[in-house]
């Protein structure tokens, strides 16, 4: 019996290590968890969404949207030599966007994970510099500026959907029974008049079966619904700075306050 003693002493002490390991695992996630700056996060990975859907789509849009011009609307190349330049330097405008948020999504998490770690003193004692607070600042003030510039941009993509939608819903109207009441031929879209292309372009405009034929092309059919689908990512976008707005605001004045707290508690 006394030999059994140590052995059941030494099994109970093997069980209390393996409880206090897995608990101390259990207290590591719980803690690392913690840490995870989900609106940040969440941010991100709307805001990559969007960006991407907003850049991919809209590039595949206007190429198709020139293209769908070349072969109905401005047959001679000098009427529409403006637009294809003004199309190429959106496009490149487009690869620009993309590159860059894609730094600066990866930046301002980074910069989540740091500041929600540093608040809740997980690694060592709160410490922050001058330096610290001006670019967690400056990301405040950087985020606020591109949220207005999303604005604007979700409003511009919000008019090429405009355009299409007035094409989309003529054509429907030719298969309606109102349309059967007069010539179908009187019923026509002009391009020219939204200023794509020079009032000179020839034809400038369809009517009748043409734009019927024009409404069935796959270059519109893709076109239009790539618009809708960039103006939804380029709102996305949006709403994701809305949020990084929030969280960038919260932690700098988390950072401040808790730079003056320590700074008053070091002075006694």
């Amino acid at each position: 019996m006394d030999g059994m003693k140590p052995a059941m002493e030494s099994t109970a002490e093997e069980n209390q290590d393996e409880r206090e390991e897995s608990k101390g695992c259990l207290d590591c996630c719980i803690k690392c968890l913690g840490g995870v700056p989900y609106a940040s996060l969440v941010a991100t990975i709307l805001c990559f969404s969007g960006v991407a859907l907003f850049c991919g789509c809209g590039h595949v849009a206007l190429t198709g949207t020139v293209t769908m011009l070349e072969n109905h609307f401005s047959r001679i190349t000098s009427d529409h030599a403006t637009l294809i330049d003004v199309v190429q330097i959106l496009q490149y405008i487009i690869y620009g966007i993309a590159s860059f948020f894609f730094l600066y999504g990866i930046i301002l998490l980074a910069e989540g994970f740091y500041t929600t770690s540093a608040v809740k003193e997980m690694h060592s004692e709160f410490k922050t510099t001058v330096c610290g607070r001006c670019i967690s600042a400056m990301f405040v003030f950087l985020t606020y500026i591109l949220g207005l510039a999303w604005l604007g941009i979700f409003g511009f993509s919000a008019v090429p959907v405009f355009l299409f939608y007035n094409m989309w819903t003529t054509c429907a109207a030719m298969k309606s029974p109102i349309a059967n009441l007069t010539s179908v031929d009187n019923i026509c879209v002009d391009v020219r008049q939204y200023g794509v292309i020079p009032w000179n372009a020839d034809p400038g405009k369809a009517c009748g079966q043409t734009l019927a034929d024009i409404c069935n092309t796959s270059e519109f059919y893709l076109s239009y619904h790539l618009y809708i689908v960039a103006c939804a990512g380029a709102g996305a976008t949006v709403i994701a700075l809305l949020i990084y707005m929030m969280a960038t605001t919260y932690n700098y004045a988390v950072l401040k306050f808790k730079s003056h707290d320590h700074t008053h508690t070091t002075k006694f």
